[in-house]
């Protein structure tokens, strides 16, 4: 059975201004952000309404103990928590947004039953995660120096709210890897055994945004990019709704053990393994989804066929040069565990995979990108 679901309405707004007057926000929301977010929130409508800032709890993505932390501050009369930042201020919403006895370490491992308590307004203020009209959140399990996820209906949003305004003023890098990040959900979701016609649509579309952006900015340099704000933002939330759909792959599946162990950011860790990862199904299964990939990269990027995937990795490398794993400090010796890892723990995306990837398969990719 194939099967397209989208749960999340979806609306647009040019300022935050505008947003609020349309939502109303009062005592009974809360506010989840970022520190340097907050000067964004002083307009008359949002002034004193509650809010929790995610770096009075911890820096950097999500683990258990920020979240645990931040269950107990949440206060009993919120009905609505509106999440104003990228993947990790979204990530943490959604959990937030969950009723469940016991820790966050409890509920993703399944020990504790939970459901959903409260609405949720997500409005993405970088492009790249797409979380906003997922049903995914992923955090870090401490103790255990593992990343986590959990994907069930009761995380979709109520509404996504997009804001292009609000991406203009990203560092470069921040909009670099986040990005990349909506570029590999778009390519692993058009990849997927379990995409659909209707998938497809959405993962085409984000793929096209975003190369001819990553091409005019070649052409303007990198400056250029806030200029193509509402695309970047589009493209990430078509990447959303495609692999909400269709799922991710192998190229975030070996990514978690780098996030988890070396708290490398998202995106740049699947940017780190998508070529490699291109690289292996393409020997493992030429002819199969990668050709018909490599058929739109070619007319988007007006390459032959038999160079687009290398035309791809050389524009992404423009816009984010990739880094061998020993920059980052990690030991060869790590890299068997990290495949047995993914395999323990991430067969949910790797079902994904339009090649299925064994342990060796694993360790080659790991290895093939150490020194390189």
């Amino acid at each position: 059975m194939n099967e397209f679901v989208l749960r999340t309405r979806i609306t647009q707004f040019s300022t935050i201004s505008e947003f609020a007057q349309h939502f109303q926000p009062d005592e009974q929301d809360c506010i989840l952000t970022s520190r340097f977010l907050t000067n964004i929130f002083q307009i008359p409508q949002l002034i004193g309404i509650p809010r929790m800032i995610a770096e009075d709890y911890g820096q950097g993505e999500p683990t258990d103990q920020m979240i645990d932390a931040m269950r107990r501050d949440l206060p009993a009369s919120v009905r609505r928590l509106i999440a104003v930042g990228g993947g990790t201020i979204l990530d943490i919403a959604k959990f937030l947004s969950l009723d469940y006895s016991g820790t966050l370490d409890d509920c993703l491992m399944g020990k504790v039953k939970y459901k959903r308590a409260r609405d949720l307004i997500v409005i993405p203020t970088t492009c790249g995660t797409g979380s906003e009209v997922t049903n995914v959140a992923i955090a870090e399990l401490v103790k255990r120096k593992m990343k986590k996820g959990l994907a069930d209906d009761s995380l979709y949003p109520s509404q996504a709210v997009l804001i292009p305004q609000l991406i203009n003023s990203l560092p470069y890098k921040v909009f670099a890897t986040s990005s990349i990040d909506a570029l590999i959900h778009a390519v692993e979701s058009f990849l997927s055994p379990q995409a659909t016609v209707y998938s497809r649509l959405f993962s085409t579309a984000a793929i096209r945004l975003i190369l001819l952006g990553y091409r005019q900015i070649e052409i303007d340099g990198k400056d250029s990019w806030p200029a193509l704000a509402e695309d970047f933002l589009l493209a990430s939330n078509y990447a959303g709704i495609a692999f909400g759909n269709a799922g991710c792959a192998a190229v975030h599946a070996l990514s978690y053990p780098l996030g988890g162990a070396y708290h490398i950011p998202h995106g740049e860790a699947n940017q780190l393994l998508f070529e490699a990862v291109c690289r292996k199904y393409e020997q493992c299964d030429p002819c199969g989804r990668l050709a018909e990939l490599k058929q739109l990269l070619s007319e988007i990027l007006q390459t032959p066929v038999k160079q687009s995937l290398q035309a791809l990795y050389t524009l992404m490398n423009y816009v984010l040069k990739r880094r061998p794993l020993c920059e980052y400090g990690v030991r060869w010796d790590e890299l068997e565990s990290f495949a047995d890892n993914v395999i323990a723990g991430q067969q949910r995306l790797l079902k994904n995979s339009c090649v299925p990837l064994n342990k060796a398969d694993m360790l080659e990719i790991y290895q093939s990108i150490y020194n390189q």
